[in-house]
């Protein structure tokens, strides 16, 4: 079973553009965000990609992805729960390690999430001076309850 191992951080600065390496317009939707499973479209760049995620222990979840045909992921989108994730995905090597930054906009502006992607749950990284508090297993960070619950609506956004 193909495993997704990330940590998720907030930042608590813009020292990591400094280190970009890439960047990709991302929009993604639900068709399915129960806490077993989710199901997920997503445009990145002009690529489309499906995406079934397993429940989420800890740091782990089991994740299969395959990409479609765009046209597909562009139909299937407007089936998806709304509102549409809409970010752009920066990627920044630090100590040999990939990591994804996200700035979010639409329903979720303001919010900017960097995660890492592990071997293991105990594997040891170098942790960035722009890292701030981590949020791995705070729920409300899932992109898929940013979905249902956008970080604009939150009371306070922390």
């Amino acid at each position: 079973m193909p495993l997704e191992i990330e940590r998720k951080f907030l930042l608590k600065n813009n020292d990591w553009k400094k280190s970009v390496q890439q960047q990709f317009v991302i929009k993604q939707g639900y068709l399915n965000t129960h806490p077993d499973r989710t199901v997920r479209i997503r445009i990145k760049g002009s690529k489309g990609i499906l995406t079934v995620k397993g429940k989420t222990i800890h740091a782990t979840r089991a994740e299969y992805e395959y990409e479609i045909p765009i046209n597909h992921a562009e139909e299937m989108i407007l089936l998806c729960e709304k509102p549409i994730i809409e970010k752009i995905r920066y990627l920044v090597e630090h100590h040999n390690k990939i990591w994804e930054i996200d700035i979010f906009s639409g329903a979720n502006e303001g919010l900017m999430i960097a995660e890492i992607e592990l071997e293991s749950e105990d594997e040891a990284f170098h942790i960035p001076s722009w890292i701030g508090k981590e949020v791995t297993i705070d729920t409300r960070y899932y992109n898929s309850n940013l979905s249902e619950n956008p970080f604009s609506k939150w009371k306070s956004n922390t």
